[in-house]
């Protein structure tokens, strides 16, 4: 897993570094069409990808010019983009296809499954990465938490699903999956409601704590928003620790 970790780290900076000429928000955002990696991956290569994708980001933050202290938020909103994949997926109950995203087999219900997956994705990153700059007083929430979202959910919408039908079934003959690579006692498997309970909050708590934070009119630097982040990233804490991978169930049956 370390080495997958590293190889998740350095395709996304490879990817992110020459893009920076393309910039938002002078120092901290810019087109980020390697967005696409941190949801593949995590589709793939599980815990692996969250982690790469938090260090990924970091080394384009050091390389690219803008690391700074909202680079902490970037660690962490990156490290939530790669994680909330493999945790979600399976776990959708009647939207959930039942086997592996390799886009090969029931192709619409694969699509639904997976832009839910992104925009929880892509929600959770801007979310905390919006609350973080916010509270530092950098860039009102309102202003940059619309860009990051926009900007992670293109990437992965349009990319995402032709790259997983080119390579998720040769990762899987490879023998690169996180489900071939983890011990069975190590694979934290979904089993029961609890799971889609989790998986729930990974959806829904993003997504308001969004709409909360770009609509609600709180000024920038407030201690009210940044008190209502707190306890929504817990929650959101919460929901990733009950949301269990359900991946491992289907990639014997499915390829």
């Amino acid at each position: 897993m370390i080495l997958l970790v590293a190889v998740v780290a350095a395709v996304y900076a490879a990817v992110l570094l020459p893009f920076k000429v393309f910039t938002i928000l002078p120092g901290l955002t810019e087109i980020r069409p390697a967005n696409v990696f941190p949801v593949i991956f995590s589709l793939m290569f599980g815990p692996a990808a969250a982690w790469g994708s938090a260090i990924g980001n970091l080394i384009g933050d050091i390389f690219g010019g803008t690391f700074g202290p909202g680079s902490l938020g970037g660690f962490v909103g990156n490290f939530f983009f790669g994680l909330v994949g493999y945790k979600i997926w399976g776990n959708l109950r009647g939207i959930s296809s039942g086997s592996v995203p390799d886009f090969r087999s029931d192709t619409v219900r694969q699509l639904a499954e997976y832009v839910v997956i992104v925009v929880a994705a892509a929600a959770v990153c801007a979310a905390i990465i919006a609350w973080w700059v916010d509270f530092l007083g950098l860039v009102p929430f309102a202003v940059i938490g619309p860009i990051i979202i926009t900007n992670n959910a293109i990437a992965a919408i349009i990319l995402g699903p032709p790259l997983l039908y080119l390579t998720y079934p040769r990762i899987a003959r490879m023998g690169l999956l996180y489900t071939d690579i983890m011990a069975d006692e190590d694979l934290d498997t979904a089993t029961g409601g609890v799971a889609s309970v989790g998986a729930l909050l990974l959806i829904v708590v993003p997504v308001v704590w969004l709409v909360v934070g770009i609509y609600a009119g709180f000024a920038p630097e407030s201690m009210t928003q940044a008190a209502i982040g707190a306890v929504l990233f817990a929650i959101t804490l919460a929901g990733a620790y009950l949301a269990r991978e359900r991946m491992s169930r289907f990639t014997t049956r499915s390829l």
